[in-house]
């Protein structure tokens, strides 16, 4: 079994909150090769896909907000859509960290093209769940509060699929499951991890653009393009960090709450992850 101390990408055992996040940083840091890519790819489709709509709201660079009450009802949409991405793209980035994050609890080295080989992935699964996550969490922020209970409930679709190994359906039942368990104990947590991200994503878009900006750094006509790429570089690194925040949360927790370390403690040294580490269909 895996090392339990505080350095292992995930001990096998209940965690503290600090220890949870601690696990998150490392998983990444460890697999930074496979996520970061992808993470990258994803945050600038994700930039270029806003960007007709935030035209259309007439909100501007770095923070594209707009105080107009005549555009407010149009900004209130552009937000839902934007929580929507996110919540797809932090799925989809969920299924590598899920395999990441189960290998490091059985103590198996996970290389990036282990990472990116499609064979029993999973992603055949995980790409049908998107939509499903995506219009979840857009009808959830359309009423503007209410966003909080969505993104809070969905971080464990994409461990259920790729490590519990449940069919499509069963994984968005699963994720809601896990979340409330210890009192919602894994959804308050998912939302504590958003919200430092979400203050250092602010800071460090904002900063930077405004540094470039104060040194003229940025040419006219091109501040929107700067922007976007900046909150590409920012979001990047934060969506492959909620991905692994949701692995490490989601192993914590069947650790918390069913008993995973013991089950595992049991299990032949030979088994192969997907044995270990699956539930009934």
């Amino acid at each position: 079994m895996p090392h339990a101390g505080s350095i292992a990408v995930l001990p096998n055992r209940p965690l503290t909150v600090g220890e949870l996040l601690d696990s998150a940083v490392l998983l990444l840091r460890g697999h930074l090769g496979a996520l970061l890519p992808l993470a990258g790819a994803l945050a600038l489709v994700e930039q270029l896909l806003l960007l007709p709509l935030r035209s259309a709201v007439g909100v501007d660079p770095p923070l594209w907000w707009t105080l107009s009450m005549s555009s407010l009802g149009p900004f209130l949409v552009l937000l839902a859509i934007g929580a929507a991405t996110e919540a797809v793209i932090i799925t989809l980035l969920g299924n590598p960290a899920a395999r990441a994050a189960g290998n490091a609890l059985v103590g198996r080295p996970t290389s990036m093209r282990d990472l990116l080989r499609p064979r029993g992935a999973r992603w055949g699964a995980t790409l049908l769940l998107c939509p499903v996550v995506g219009v979840t969490m857009l009808l959830a922020s359309l009423p503007g509060p209410t966003w909080f209970l969505g993104f809070a409930l969905l971080g464990g679709v994409a461990p259920a699929l790729a490590l519990d190994r449940l069919r499509p359906l069963r994984a968005p039942i699963r994720s809601v499951d896990l979340a409330l368990r210890v009192g919602g104990r894994a959804a308050g947590l998912r939302l504590l991890g958003y919200l430092v991200w979400w203050l250092l994503r602010v800071g460090l878009a904002w900063g930077m653009f405004t540094g470039l900006s104060s040194l003229n750094l940025i040419a006219a006509g091109w501040a929107v393009a700067v922007a976007m790429l900046l909150w590409a570089a920012v979001n990047m690194v934060g969506y492959a960090g909620l991905a692994c925040l949701d692995a490490v949360l989601h192993l914590e927790t069947r650790i918390r709450t069913e008993g995973l370390d013991i089950h595992l403690s049991r299990a032949p040294v030979d088994a192969p992850r997907t044995t270990l580490l699956a539930v009934g269909r």
